[in-house]
């Protein structure tokens, strides 16, 4: 039996920017030294801006004023509706005094130890997203796994 069709939906920016400041976290995408890393952030939204934090490292080196994407997804409904979203844009290390002194209250506290004391904020250049009905878990074949060729 085939599985019923379900047409995926194309969020407008004002629904992706509501799902953006209801995430946990999101993953931050960015090239290091020509390949592709991709790393777990916590972040708020503030004034259509994404700010998180980081230390002196990877994020940050590679990440300052480059191309950068940030991804977060999630269900809706108990499951019955599944989304993603997707920032495009350029990162770059908060430094003027009032405006990190404004970023500092923000309610974005460290997950892991260690410092964490360098605010990025990543300025959109494109906000897209998407959402869709998932397939119904009696669909999936039981046990299937992936397998290495």
């Amino acid at each position: 039996m085939e599985a019923e069709n379900t047409p995926t939906e194309i969020l407008p920016a004002h629904e992706c920017w509501r799902l953006l400041r209801n995430a946990p976290f999101g993953r931050l995408a960015l090239c290091i030294q020509g390949m592709p890393g991709i790393f777990p952030v916590n972040f708020v939204v503030e004034h259509g801006t994404i700010v998180f934090r980081t230390s002196e490292g990877t994020k940050s080196r590679f990440s300052e004023k480059a191309p950068v994407a940030l991804e977060t997804d999630g269900t809706l409904n108990d499951g019955a509706l599944v989304w993603s979203v997707i920032v495009h844009g350029h990162a770059a290390t908060i430094n003027q005094t009032s405006e990190l002194l404004d970023t500092v209250t923000l309610p974005l506290q460290p997950w892991e130890s260690g410092r964490k004391d360098r605010f990025m904020r990543l300025v959109p250049e494109t906000i897209t997203g998407r959402s869709f009905t998932p397939l119904q878990a009696s669909t999936h074949p039981q046990g299937a796994r992936a397998h290495d060729e």
